[in-house]
């Protein structure tokens, strides 16, 4: 028996070593500006460019403005209070809710060039990288559908009513075509970016003109198949919500082209059963926000979060030159929406609309995403004078964060019997309590040097 003890107490302090190298700190520096986790170190030595490339930066900016996204994206999901503002609008325009998922997408752009090209320079093979990229989306796109899966609410989960898009799958499907674009052409920082000092060099775009031309083609799938594809019973190019809406006059249109695709190949029980146009609109066909048109958009989105990332890591000794580039871009995404939209919810050409993951959406959201990285780079890694807590915690274990949250959703301390279920103010005490959990759950697993890494 007492062999039987010390072989058990061995074996226990060898998964308790195992457990720590797998989480030590060396290990999770990679994860500083990753959104799904970097990987491992691997063997190969780096080749002389890749050595001499410019060292990637340590940035709380990037992980304070993922957790803000987040936390704002658990608060929503909680409830937000039962208030307005904090429920995805019906059909076009946006609410506070319409915001987080669009600027996670954007941030986890960012954290792919710049956690990319950090593995890179640690001699990683992009023959490996490319395994672990397909790996990590595999593993998020089998958690959406098996664990956080909204149609459970419809009874027993079967493969008969299974929703097949949702948030982590738009995740993986977009972290996948964006790293894999971003591995086929990458290459090291050049050195003169980092100490050239004109505040009109654009090197960190023209050095990425394959991947605009991609991103740019597949931005024109989306658009001819948006406005020419044809829908049966439907106007060619609707992009109104259906039921009610329009006068009721295209009932089984919600999203046009959009829903016709998910429909059509997904087929209508493997979709979003609830979406916010029923609310209003009283629609009856199933749509979802997350579908496969919208990826196109999602891809977009994170696109130019990669373009934010080159230009914290080009110019990364020129604070003047990277408030410059984010100034720009956020005024120039800004105007296209403005054109787009006319400057008005439903006249303009393409409505701002969360549901379509519309193109004028993701520039407004992008806008939006620039003008905030203007604000936290220089309060937070420049001048220090906000160290991004608490946001930065969640941030760093932020699919951890999501996935808990959607899987305990329903338990306590997260949720409990209401005295009046109607009052705002004890929904908002609930869902602010329950918000603030994983906040501190967050901090005390990166005090503890635990992360979650897929």
């Amino acid at each position: 028996m007492a062999d039987s003890g010390s072989a058990h107490a061995k074996d226990l302090e060898d998964f308790h070593d195992w457990i720590s190298k797998a989480i030590n700190s060396q290990e999770t520096d990679g994860l500083i500006n990753s959104e799904l986790g970097s990987p491992s170190r691997a063997g190969d030595p780096p080749s002389e460019a890749w050595r001499q490339s410019a060292t990637p930066l340590r940035l709380r900016c990037v992980d304070t403005f993922r957790g803000v996204a987040l936390i704002l994206m658990v608060f929503v999901n909680y409830g937000g209070g039962k208030y307005w503002y904090f429920k995805h609008a019906s059909w076009n325009g946006l609410t506070v809710a319409d915001l987080v998922f669009p600027w996670f997408v954007f941030i986890m752009g960012s954290s792919i060039f710049l956690s990319m090209t950090s593995v890179l320079q640690r001699g990683c093979s992009k023959f490996r990288l490319l395994g672990k990229i397909a790996w990590r989306s595999f593993l998020l796109i089998c958690i959406g559908i098996v664990i956080v899966n909204p149609n459970y609410c419809l009874g027993p989960l079967s493969w008969e009513k299974v929703r097949i898009p949702g948030v982590l799958q738009r995740l993986g499907g977009t972290y996948f075509v964006v790293a894999v674009l971003e591995l086929l052409f990458a290459k090291p920082v050049p050195e003169i970016c980092t100490s050239e000092r004109s505040c009109f060099s654009l090197l960190d775009i023209t050095s990425s003109w394959p991947q605009w031309l991609f991103v740019l083609m597949l931005e024109g799938v989306w658009l001819a198949l948006t406005f020419f594809l044809p829908v049966p019973g439907c106007p060619t190019g609707y992009l109104g919500p259906g039921g009610l809406g329009d006068w009721g006059k295209y009932p089984n249109c919600t999203g046009g082209a959009a829903g016709y695709i998910d429909r059509l190949l997904l087929g209508g029980h493997h979709l979003y059963q609830h979406p916010s146009s029923a609310v209003l609109y009283h629609t009856e066909v199933a749509y979802d926000p997350e579908g496969i048109l919208g990826t196109i958009n999602s891809i977009v989105m994170a696109f130019l979060g990669v373009q934010a990332g080159k230009i914290l890591l080009y110019y990364k000794d020129q604070t003047k030159g990277i408030l410059i580039r984010f100034a720009a871009w956020g005024c120039f995404l800004g105007f296209i929406s403005v054109a787009l939209t006319k400057a008005s919810e439903n006249e303009g050409f393409i409505p701002v609309n969360k549901n379509l993951w519309s193109i004028s959406y993701v520039t407004t959201l992008s806008s939006f995403a620039f003008f905030i990285l203007l604000v936290l780079y220089p309060v937070v890694d420049v001048k220090g004078l906000w160290t991004g807590t608490p946001f930065f915690y969640p941030g760093m274990n932020s699919i951890l964060v999501y996935v808990g949250h959607e899987v305990f959703a329903n338990y306590f301390p997260f949720q409990w019997r209401l005295g009046d279920s109607e009052a705002h103010k004890e929904h908002l005490v609930q869902n602010t309590v329950a918000t603030a959990l994983w906040v501190l759950i967050a901090y005390v697993l990166y005090k503890k040097k635990v992360f979650w890494k897929i």
